[in-house]
């Protein structure tokens, strides 16, 4: 069901919610987090399918804020999504004009569950600092994909610069995989100890860095990561050892092979992570991950980077 308020406001969108809570069409009861997604228009519909499935695994309340393409300033346009058309959640989306988008810690005031974590979500620009935005500072976790911004590396090294506990980036969740047999693979023998690592794959991808980042931080080896023309995300890790090196390759986005010296050949299915796998993923914990922080601190900035001719 979905129920559209133009030229209304927060509290009377809370007010709504409350009557369909009672008139049983909504349930908040089992809510575990609020979800407060800050996006573009392009980006509305994508992000409430992947917060709709996300909610499967996360029940939560979903609060989509974004610019209106017109109107009058101090105006705001809801809409309710509930029942089939909010997947395990409730979803408020709300458009606003003017001066409403410089505080949009206002807007969503009204309509945050109580005693819930909140996770603030930028599915495609991030702020510059994610923990000073008027929002942001109220999550606990704050959640950017520096894979799809104008200029993923940058955006990646700016959140390095202005980190702050509760940070991260869907790039991380989309290797959680490749970690897991890395870790599995290294820990054989001959426990030999990774003299360098390679990481290469799609130029704009920042997956790569973190991978590698997160590698080298571990490992204490020198990580580089090799930008290539490739579309499918990372397409090969090559850990060097002393008898022989650990290659991790997956060529065409959807199985891994990974071989080393002495063992056959394993083939394992490893495709790309989609939006809602990643945010899923992210979703899982709502304490700070010291384990991205290590890679994003202490390895991203020892990482070598060049472009494969």
């Amino acid at each position: 069901m979905i129920i559209d308020m133009p030229d209304t406001t927060s509290n009377d969108v809370n007010k709504r919610l409350v009557r369909l809570r009672d008139e049983g069409g909504a349930v908040a009861l089992g809510r575990v987090l609020t979800l407060v997604v800050l996006a573009d228009e392009r980006d509305v519909e994508e992000s409430v399918e992947a917060a709709n499935d996300a909610s499967r695994e996360h029940p939560c309340r979903v609060i989509v804020v974004a610019p209106a393409e017109r109107g009058a300033d101090g105006r705001l346009d809801a809409q309710i999504r509930v029942g089939g058309d909010a997947g395990a959640s409730e979803v408020v989306v709300l458009r606003a004009f003017g001066p409403l988008l410089e505080r949009t810690d206002t807007l969503v005031m009204p309509l945050l569950l109580p005693d819930a974590p909140i996770v603030a979500w930028w599915p495609r620009e991030a702020p510059e600092v994610p923990s000073q935005d008027p929002v942001g500072a109220m999550a606990a976790r704050r959640i950017i994909d520096s894979t799809v911004a104008k200029n993923p590396v940058d955006m990646l090294g700016n959140l390095a610069g202005t980190y702050a506990p509760g940070d991260t980036d869907l790039a991380w969740a989309r290797v959680t995989l490749w970690r897991a047999l890395i870790a599995a693979a290294i820990e054989q023998p001959p426990y030999e100890p990774v003299l360098s690592v390679t990481v290469e794959g799609q130029k704009r991808h920042t997956s790569l860095d973190l991978l590698a980042a997160w590698l080298g931080a571990r490992l204490h080896c020198p990580a580089e990561v090799v930008r290539t023309s490739s579309d499918d995300a990372i397409t090969r890790v090559t850990l060097e050892r002393k008898s022989g090196p650990i290659v991790l390759d997956r060529p065409d986005g959807r199985t891994v092979t990974i071989t080393q010296p002495g063992k056959p050949a394993r083939r394992i299915a490893l495709p790309i992570r989609a939006l809602n796998e990643a945010l899923i993923e992210e979703l899982r914990r709502l304490d700070p991950d010291e384990t991205f922080e290590e890679a994003l601190i202490r390895g991203l900035d020892q990482v070598t980077t060049r472009t494969a001719a």
